[in-house]
């Protein structure tokens, strides 16, 4: 039966639509048009959000954990509860991420990983399975630098090899879809290129590279940088290294923790300008800890301190306990971007710099009928995911 949604408003996020209704059928859009220009036919399920906003539903392709779920260490009953409370923060699909850990640690979590992204592929058609579904795997680790490794355990980081690419390729069954790199390690040229003749999106970070180095990783097949800003080399007027080539390289996305700890407003505002509407990127770096109380929580083999919002091991900060739909109303606060462009950050952006979601992002004739239903706020009121209401 086809379902046809009703709103005030839309953002597809391209453009900015009127009085929109969205037709889904089988999990997909078949029709998106303004109130006057379609009848509505008696035979179809119509729900009419009256003055709310429709927009994609949120991407976020840098994400360890929520809802005492750690995606490294989650069984088959914890991924659908992690996703179920992403869905309420109006995202429909994520990256679990890795950390660095002992390599057959993550190759069993990569294949678990894996397991929870085809059993997503194939879920049946119930209610209980209407949740954000893992897309593919973000690989964070092995392969950053020491200096700027964050709170990645030293003895767990590697040096890139094809080789030890191509083992947690094969663990993950193929479903890393992208991969952090330091691209000044010996031997991490080689991997981007190889990583990116597989489709993975290769995605500079945890580096302390200069700036001639960042510029032979996007030669060699580099094309986004990891929570810029952190874990990287800072920003010198005589040696701009790795975030200088960030910050100028129309030919990189990035992507930024905006929760107001990571970063400074004023920062959010240098790194918007930077990259423009079209290639700034928003992400969690969220932990198991989102959505819970404060305390002590697992980010893989990293025991975090979760206080006064701040995630920290060793005095460090160790990701986030941000949601999505947080973060899209910061960037609305620390800059002028409208909603519409931050809801872009968080979703179309999202699915065009990793190169592997083709089909959500955006509101289209053909796309996933994944979507979230925003107030003026930017609060979540539903989410829509393969044209089904998530369960709260």
């Amino acid at each position: 039966m086809k379902t046809i949604f009703a709103a005030r408003r839309a953002y597809t996020p391209i453009e900015e639509l009127e009085n929109v209704l969205v037709v889904a059928e089988d999990g997909r859009i078949t029709e998106l048009s303004q109130r006057d220009s379609l009848e509505v036919p008696r035979s179809a399920n119509l729900i009419d959000f009256g003055d709310a906003i429709l927009a994609p539903g949120f991407l976020d392709i840098h994400i360890h954990g929520g809802a005492g779920v750690d995606a490294m260490r989650a069984g088959a009953s914890d991924i659908p509860r992690m996703g179920k409370f992403l869905a309420a923060h109006g995202v429909t699909g994520y990256f679990p991420t890795t950390v660095a850990a002992p390599i057959d640690a993550t190759c069993a979590a990569l294949e678990r990983l894996a397991d929870a992204i085809e059993a997503g592929e194939n879920a049946a058609t119930n209610d209980d399975s209407v949740a954000a579904r893992p897309l593919g795997i973000h690989l964070e680790g092995p392969f950053l630098s020491h200096k700027r490794r964050g709170v990645h355990p030293p003895e767990n980081l590697v040096a890139p090899t094809v080789e030890m690419f191509d083992r947690l390729w094969q663990a993950a069954r193929g479903h890393v879809r992208m991969m952090t790199i330091a691209p000044e390690l010996p031997g991490a040229l080689e991997v981007i290129a190889e990583a990116a003749r597989r489709k993975v999106c290769v995605s500079i970070g945890h580096s302390d590279a200069e700036m001639p180095i960042a510029q032979q990783a996007v030669k060699a097949g580099a094309r986004h940088a990891t929570h810029t800003f952190n874990a990287m080399r800072p920003l010198d007027h005589r040696d701009p290294g790795i975030l200088g080539e960030v910050l100028t390289d129309d030919a990189l996305s990035a992507d930024i923790i905006v929760d107001g700890i990571h970063l400074s407003p004023a920062v959010v505002q240098i790194f918007l300008q930077a990259k423009g509407r079209e290639r700034a990127v928003l992400i969690t770096d969220a932990i198991s800890a989102t959505g819970m109380p404060e305390g002590h929580y697992r980010l893989g083999p990293i025991e975090v301190e979760v206080k006064d919002g701040k995630c920290t091991s060793g005095g460090s900060l160790a990701g986030s306990v941000l949601t999505m739909d947080r973060a899209v109303r910061n960037v609305t606060q620390f800059s002028r971007w409208s909603l519409k462009d931050a809801v872009r950050a968080a979703t179309l952006n999202a699915a065009r710099a990793t190169g592997t979601i083709s089909d959500q992002g955006i509101l289209a004739r053909g796309a996933r009928a994944d979507f979230v239903v925003l107030n003026a706020r930017s609060e979540v009121l539903r989410t829509i995911v393969g044209g089904r209401e998530a369960g709260s």
